[in-house]
């Protein structure tokens, strides 16, 4: 019979709450048990709905990646009220799926938490206009109408903004932007934050009234922000930075990589059935947009010159850099200054690599080539 001490410890952390989230985090755990069949349960929080952003971890499940490394993964969705740094901090889950200076932020406001592996290796975050608005860079955003999403997504563009002499502040109208693309095509919008795996996609979605047809690439001009230096880092793998020093959690951990990475890899090589095990798994679009999606997203893994997950220190520093630097609408950075040294290790990836490399498994991705895809109306 499993102890009843968890139950009583949650409802003292439930207390403790209003301490703060250090105090959360130090009181925070997460019980892990095991199946029937001896496989360890394991949480992964996702930091948005399932889609295929996270086709790598859906297909560790679905090809028993994770079973192999003796884990039973269970993947939990994101959503707008979800920030699943947090949701790992307060031990309700034990990973998470977290952009770099989000996460960054609740560290230094409390949160344990540690990138163990960084699978995208640049960012997929545009501002796209329409041809004929005269926006090649982001010069050309002074006067304009700019949309962003805001919540630590704007950091890119401000600073794009900022390197390029405009101020945010001053020399722009600024536009709060759902997380849809509605308001950029009534023309409300003259440059609006689109992901390359998502949002642009459903612009190519839908039919232009001018043509009768679907709008194609030629009706849009993008500025990407890794072409103007000042991307930063996106989706990681998080894990408790306290319960890593537990030997147990530390070896789930890279068994979890591990399996995670061969996740991706497997993806790189079967976008289509990668696409086919994301939309079962409940993704809101459909197999075009999904397919296109995953294809977008390898783009941004492949190639690893260093191997999937492994960090760019040059990368890092750049998103620290920014996260310090640039102001918000608000007149806040990100960070008020650089994170310790716990904020990322390379100790466990290597060591999942390593186990990878063993089988034979391509981690580089060196050869990689994104095939066409072909988007339908509506992403169906």
């Amino acid at each position: 019979m499993r102890s009843t001490t968890p139950k009583y410890r949650f409802r003292a952390c439930l207390a403790v709450a209003a301490l703060g989230l250090a105090a959360l985090t130090a009181c925070s755990t997460t019980d892990s048990t095991t199946t029937s069949d001896g496989l360890t349960k394991v949480k992964l929080q996702l930091q948005w709905f399932k889609q295929g952003q996270f086709a790598g971890y859906l297909a560790a499940v679905d090809q028993g990646f994770y079973k192999e490394q003796g884990l039973d993964v269970e993947i939990l969705d994101g959503g707008t009220d979800i920030v699943p740094q947090t949701v790992l901090a307060q031990g309700q889950a034990d990973y998470a799926i977290a952009w770099v200076p989000k996460a960054l932020a609740s560290r230094e406001a409390g949160a344990g938490i540690t990138d163990v592996a960084q699978i995208f290796q640049r960012s997929g975050t545009k501002q796209v206009s329409f041809k004929n608005a005269g926006i090649s860079g982001p010069g050309d955003l002074r006067g304009k109408k700019v949309g962003n999403w805001g919540y630590g997504n704007e950091f890119e563009l401000f600073a794009g903004m900022t390197k390029a002499g405009i101020d945010p502040a001053k020399d722009v109208k600024l536009v709060q932007q759902q997380f849809d693309m509605n308001a950029f095509l009534a023309h409300d919008i003259d440059a609006a934050q689109a992901m390359s795996y998502n949002e642009y996609a459903q612009l190519l979605e839908v039919e232009n009234p001018a043509t009768g047809k679907l709008y194609t690439a030629d009706d849009f001009a993008t500025i990407d922000w890794n072409d103007q230096g000042v991307a930063m880092l996106q989706d990681a793998i998080w894990a408790n930075t306290s319960k890593l020093k537990d030997t147990k959690y530390a070896d789930q951990t890279v068994k979890f990589i591990a399996a995670s990475l061969k996740g991706w890899a497997f993806c790189r090589d079967n976008v289509d059935k990668c696409r086919d095990i994301t939309v079962a798994a409940g993704s809101t679009l459909g197999a075009s947009h999904q397919q296109w999606q995953i294809t977008e997203i390898n783009k941004l893994i492949w190639p690893s010159p260093n191997g999937i997950g492994m960090m760019d220190k040059a990368a890092w520093d750049r998103t620290v850099t920014i996260a310090r630097s640039t102001k918000n609408q608000e007149g806040a950075t990100v960070l008020t200054k650089d994170p310790d040294a716990d904020a990322y290790s390379t100790e466990y990836v290597t060591k999942a690599l390593d186990l990878l490399k063993s089988q034979g498994l391509d981690v580089n991705g060196g050869g990689y080539t994104a095939k066409p895809v072909t988007l339908v109306e509506g992403g169906k």
